[in-house]
């Protein structure tokens, strides 16, 4: 299976894409496309970047934040981009003390655009990964409620499982306007999709916190050697409402 894997993924368009045109990751073009749909960077000065190993996302962002400043964080170390705009962070966002540096790092100011595309460690049992994305996409939620501008957006990734549904609902309950989105780059057969939001809610409420006792693994990004998270998790279907759009 790994060896199968390894060769599609080699002969795959985003893959080559990548290497061709400098990327750290086929999941560069995820965000390509969403940004050409959505254009939150436009404007923007301010970017946090969660589960941004190997750095694919930062290089959009860096490239699309002339002047400002993008920040990521992973617990993987993030070989240096040579961006002046971004700065990286080693460690586990959902660590109290690492969001309290992730916060630091900006200094008082308001982000523009948080993003997410952290994903645990798959491990085939999709209870557990389902539970162990949602705690995550959780915790990207609980730092955008502090450190995003009220008009600001926020991108994060999502399996579609049955802790979905709930967490959209949250995000609705966060935001004024809330997409959930498939761009073109996501392989066919993932449970990925990505919710996109802008317009903090003025009387917005957190979600609950997440009562479970499972530990979410290590964090992970969409890179080039590793499966992508989702890719062999059952497919649940396609989501109709809530503005669902396939890029």
């Amino acid at each position: 299976m790994p060896s199968r894997w390894l060769h599609e993924r080699k002969t795959e368009h985003y893959y080559n894409k990548a290497k061709e045109e400098g990327y750290r990751s086929r999941a560069s073009y995820k965000l390509k496309q969403l940004n050409a749909e959505f254009g939150f960077f436009k404007g923007a000065r301010r970017v946090l970047d969660m589960g941004a190993a190997p750095g694919g996302w930062l290089q959009v962002a860096g490239e699309s934040i002339t002047s400002g400043l993008v920040v990521g964080v992973d617990l993987k170390e993030i070989y240096p981009l040579y961006m002046d705009n971004v700065e990286t962070i080693v460690g586990d966002v959902t660590d109290s003390v690492v969001q309290d540096e992730v916060l630091g790092r900006f200094r008082g100011e308001k982000a523009d655009v948080v993003l997410s595309d952290m994903a645990p460690n798959v491990i085939g049992i999709w209870e557990v990964d389902d539970l162990r994305q949602i705690h995550l996409a959780r915790t990207a939620l609980n730092i955008a409620d502090k450190l995003l501008r009220e008009d600001g957006w926020m991108v994060v990734k999502v399996f579609q499982g049955k802790e979905h549904e709930a967490f959209i609902r949250e995000m609705k309950a966060m935001f004024e306007k809330v997409y959930i989105v498939k761009p073109r780059a996501s392989r066919k057969g993932s449970a990925e999709v990505y919710v996109v939001a802008k317009n903090l809610r003025k009387d917005r409420s957190l979600p609950e916190e997440f009562g479970t006792d499972v530990k979410p693994s290590q964090i992970v990004e969409d890179d080039d050697t590793e499966p992508l998270p989702g890719d062999n998790l059952p497919d649940y279907g396609e989501p109709e409402e809530y503005g669902k759009k396939r890029l």
